[in-house]
């Protein structure tokens, strides 16, 4: 019996940040993965199997590509010298067309400001929506790349982040967000 070929080549890297480790993953069409994995040092062995749960059919190198030593660099910079982010090429495929649409206009808010989810929905035209660009945050798999930390509650509450609201905090923190940090 001929193999077939997985549908889905993945690198990955994982790499030590003042926010604790962080995990990329990239295919040949951009990054598709930013997970920060906590304080504590994780393994090749950990990160592989949290990406065998994300991408099931993908087929994974550990190898830090060219792309993936761009983004650390960058993501570093911005931690250390809050330096804002390059665009990167992205391979966000997940999703139903509507966190798609509020993915797009995320990477709109510039560096050091904030929306709220409210904001986020009416500019999107869906006044009623805020509730699900929440979830659309939630489901960001490359948060920091689609700044999903930008958007915060109407009331200058933070909401949430899949990362933790502490990472949030430190983002903000880091981009001298007035009034939120």
């Amino acid at each position: 019996m001929k193999k077939t070929k997985p549908e889905l080549q993945l690198d990955y890297h994982f790499f030590a940040s003042a926010l604790g480790w962080i995990l990329l993953a990239a295919s040949s069409k951009g990054i598709c993965l930013l997970h920060f994995c906590g304080s504590s040092p994780v393994s090749q062995e950990s990160c592989e199997n949290f990406l065998k749960e994300t991408f099931p059919e993908a087929a994974l190198s550990y190898r830090k590509t060219l792309l993936l030593d761009e983004a650390e660099e960058a993501i570093l910079k911005y931690l250390h010298e809050r330096q804002p982010l390059p665009s990167f090429p992205l391979d966000v495929r997940s999703g139903t067309p509507f966190h798609q649409q509020a993915w797009k206009a995320l990477c709109e808010i510039p560096f050091g400001q904030t929306r709220s989810y409210l904001q986020v929905a009416q500019a999107l035209g869906k006044p009623r929506s805020p509730r699900a660009v929440g979830q659309a945050c939630a489901r960001n798999p490359v948060p920091l790349l689609i700044p999903c930390h930008r958007v915060i509650a109407t009331g200058g509450g933070l909401g949430g982040f899949s990362g933790g609201i502490h990472i949030k905090e430190a983002l903000l923190e880091i981009e001298m967000v007035p009034g939120l940090v």
